[in-house]
């Protein structure tokens, strides 16, 4: 699924309250806050997702790395959610339709 929203990738010093971001990830050198922005399309996959499954996302990184678009992936227990080039989406949205008719 498209989301009609564009997304952006920002860090902070410190974790913000969650509000409209996405998702928040710490690391060591500040917060990634992935929340509405400019830049980032985010297609969700429809399939169930478990944390445990192998290659669901070498699969993903393939199709598009293919057609030569770039993708961050960020799972979660019950989906995978594939951020592209906000301008590529369409396209990478075809990609990822084509790799689930296989």
């Amino acid at each position: 699924m498209l989301h009609a929203v564009q997304y952006g990738f920002t860090v902070q010093a410190q974790a913000p309250v969650l509000g409209e971001a996405f998702a928040l990830i710490r690391e060591a050198e500040g917060v990634t806050v992935v929340g509405p922005g400019e830049g980032w399309a985010r297609i969700t996959l429809g399939v169930h997702s478990s944390l445990e499954a192998v290659g669901l996302t070498a699969r993903v990184a393939a199709a598009l790395a293919a057609r030569g678009i770039t993708a961050n992936v960020v799972a979660a227990v019950h989906h995978d959610h594939v951020f592209v080039p906000w301008d590529r989406r369409d396209e990478a949205l075809a990609a990822l339709q084509a790799l689930s008719s296989q």
